[in-house]
């Protein structure tokens, strides 16, 4: 047997209504076939038969019916029902529940084919065909009573069923065509349902509505327009069930309508060529499309509903477009077929390398990839979709936030993907840029507020600073204290920033020189005063931070205080004092003297100094302006030795010490 495919196509509408369905039982199953859901000579149809309600009043499950300017999607078509025919009729105001307790059984078939056991009042109308092309379709509408708008938890799962069942008429076994698009699940209730219930949505796409009391049928929603489509084999005799049953039990009914003149005969050109689908023509690409068709007498092709080519099984594309073609057979038979084909347009790479900045020199940074996808072709066309890969032969896109695994430059690769066949992978550069110099902050002092320049390491691209309005300078004048920053930009647009801390500055003025005088190790403290940032120095030259100083010697010195900020240097003189630790009155006229010097410096000229031998016996006493002790006592030189001394400051304060005497 000949396997048979199968596609199911949807279309919505939109109607008001103003009246209601009629129907007709008075077709037979060979008018209902034949006149109404056939109508055509392409498809020879034989072997009629019909079953439907046994009720006692004569009534059918099946017939015809006829929109009745109610603007129902269908103008006329038939009718398989599990309840009366004239149930069906609008409004839908009455709920239509025929059938029960009437032994009106289900069918074994339509069972098999959606796996039940359990199906009631099923309506079946089947016949033999033979189709003249390779392809046949029909379109058709299912409604329920079972679509409640306000349904309770237990009848979200009650559901009728139906299949439409071919199969070549040699075979035993059926396949149903009336299946959701793309899956093996049959089209019912709960699998074909709108949103707005307690009910769970499904396959919405398929639904059309729920309907309120002025709809044209009784039914209390429906599915959008679907389209059974079958390939078959010009020839072959085939035989199709279409079958519609209660499920559970025989309450609310369903219908199926099955749009007039829709059960054709189509020639397969081909699976369209579309963008959409990922598999259009691309670009300098032909196409040959084949209608050969057995006892056709004449060929018209079209694209895009203009005549292109005659008398021709064949027809070559070279251009995008809608190509049909009439396959004249008899006076009664002009086959039809259809297919739509797209080129892949050519992309105009607009960028192909991409840079950014590396923050810590190691030539690695994150690379936005999906907004990089935006940036790299001009005008890429909607419905395209592009993947970054790392290699060209990889599956796998890389991610949108994606950090370069070869330093400071990785070739990368886009791609179409959902046009693999047309296009290659196009390298793209990842350039990973630094700012190598090194930029330290500075803090810079002005004096007294008077203005001066600050400035920026010179030779980059830009520069941006913090002021208002901004400055785009290298260099700024500035009279305010506060903190500055700029921001430079090299040639590579990688950016650093300088901050300058300026400071307010003065001279300093000296307000204690404190000398730790007469001590083993003399020291001196300089405190000043002043808003600035100071060094201190004793010879001008050298100077530091701390202003402590230690001393080498007793004398005179010189304090030199800086301000940092170049605002000035002050100076000042002080004296250290301190007593020798020896004298040698060997009449050499160097050192014979022992002498506290300096003493009048600081105003302590008129301390008194006494000097005693070790045993306590005042020697000598002198004042600070007189010649000091020349090591006799009494006109007699006194001997080596130590000898000790009381220094009796005028400030109030008392020194003692000891000194040696050497001959």
């Amino acid at each position: 047997m000949k396997k048979i495919l199968f596609t199911l196509f949807i279309f919505s509408f939109t109607v008001s209504f103003s009246q209601n369905i009629t129907v007709n039982e008075t077709f037979t199953p060979q008018q209902l076939i034949e006149n109404i859901l056939v109508n055509s000579g392409c498809v020879s149809v034989s072997n009629f038969s019909a079953s439907g309600g046994n009720f006692g009043t004569g009534e059918l499950s099946y017939g015809y019916f006829n929109s009745n300017g109610s603007g129902f999607p269908f103008s006329e078509g038939i009718i398989l029902s599990t309840g009366k025919l004239n149930s069906a009729v609008g409004p839908n105001s009455n709920f239509s529940d025929d059938g029960t307790g009437i032994g009106w059984t289900g069918d074994n078939d339509l069972n098999l084919a959606l796996g039940l056991s359990n199906t009631f009042n099923a309506s079946v109308l089947e016949f033999d065909f033979i189709p003249n092309a390779n392809n046949i379709s029909f379109e058709y509408i299912f409604s329920s009573e079972q679509y409640l708008l306000n349904p309770s938890s237990g009848q979200c799962n009650f559901t009728d069923g139906f299949a439409f069942l071919l199969k070549e008429a040699s075979a035993t076994t059926y396949q149903n065509l009336a299946l959701i698009p793309g899956t093996s699940t049959p089209v019912r209730v709960n699998t074909v349902r709108g949103s707005g219930t307690i009910c769970p949505p499904a396959n919405e796409t398929y639904f059309d509505a729920f309907n309120t009391g002025s709809y044209p049928t009784s039914y209390d929603g429906q599915t959008k327009i679907l389209t059974a489509q079958s390939v078959v084999t010009p020839g072959t005799l085939y035989h199709i069930k279409l079958v519609i049953a209660d499920e559970g039990n025989a309450r609310f009914d369903s219908g199926i309508f099955l749009r007039a003149g829709s059960f054709i005969s189509e020639k397969d050109l081909g699976t369209d060529r579309l963008i959409a689908t990922g598999n259009p023509l691309c670009n300098g690409d032909n196409l040959t499309l084949n209608a050969t068709q057995a006892g056709a007498t004449n060929y018209q092709w079209y694209q895009d509903g203009n005549p292109v080519g005659t008398n021709s099984p064949t027809y070559n594309v070279t251009t995008a477009g809608t190509y049909d073609v009439e396959i004249s057979i008899n006076t009664s038979c002009t086959l039809t077929g259809s297919i739509a084909i797209e080129y892949a347009p050519n992309l105009v790479v607009l960028d192909d390398e991409f840079e950014v900045c590396d923050t810590d020199m190691d030539g690695k940074a994150s690379f936005d990839l999906a907004t990089i996808q935006t940036e790299i072709f001009s005008s890429l066309p909607t419905g395209f979709t592009i993947g970054l890969f790392d290699t060209t032969t990889s599956t796998t896109p890389l991610p949108s936030n994606y950090t370069n695994t070869t330093p400071f430059e990785q070739i990368i690769y886009a791609r179409i993907t959902n046009i693999p066949n047309c296009y290659g992978n196009i390298p793209i550069t990842l350039n990973v840029n630094v700012f190598s110099e090194i930029i330290t902050d500075e803090t810079i002092g002005i004096c007294n507020s008077t203005p001066t320049n600050i400035s920026a390491p010179s030779g980059y691209s830009s520069y941006s600073w913090n002021t208002s309005p901004i400055q785009t300078s290298p260099s700024i004048t500035v009279s305010n204290a506060g903190t500055y920053t700029v921001t430079i930009t090299n040639a590579e647009g990688c950016v650093k920033t300088k901050t300058f801390t300026v400071v307010n500055s003065e001279i300093a003025t000296i307000t204690n020189i404190d000398v730790n005088d007469f001590n083993e190790d003399l020291t001196a403290t300089i405190t000043v005063t002043g808003n600035g940032n100071y060094e201190y120095s004793l010879d001008g030259i050298t100077f530091q931070s701390s202003p402590v100083f230690n001393l080498l010697e007793a004398g005179e010195y010189t304090i030199y205080v800086n301000d940092k900020n170049n605002c000035g240097v002050v100076l000042e003189t002080f004296f250290a004092l301190s007593y020798p630790k020896f004298f040698t009155p060997n009449g050499d006229n160097y050192n014979d003297i022992w002498q506290i010097k300096n003493l009048e410096k600081k105003g302590l000229e008129n301390s008194k100094i006494y000097i005693f031998d070790r045993f306590g016996k005042l020697l000598k006493q002198i004042k600070p302006g007189e010649n000091g002790w020349n090591g006799t006592y009494n006109g007699n030189q006194l001997s080596s030795s130590d000898y000790w001394f009381v220094l009796e400051l005028t400030n109030g304060k008392t020194v003692k010490g000891h000194f040696s005497l050497k001959r």
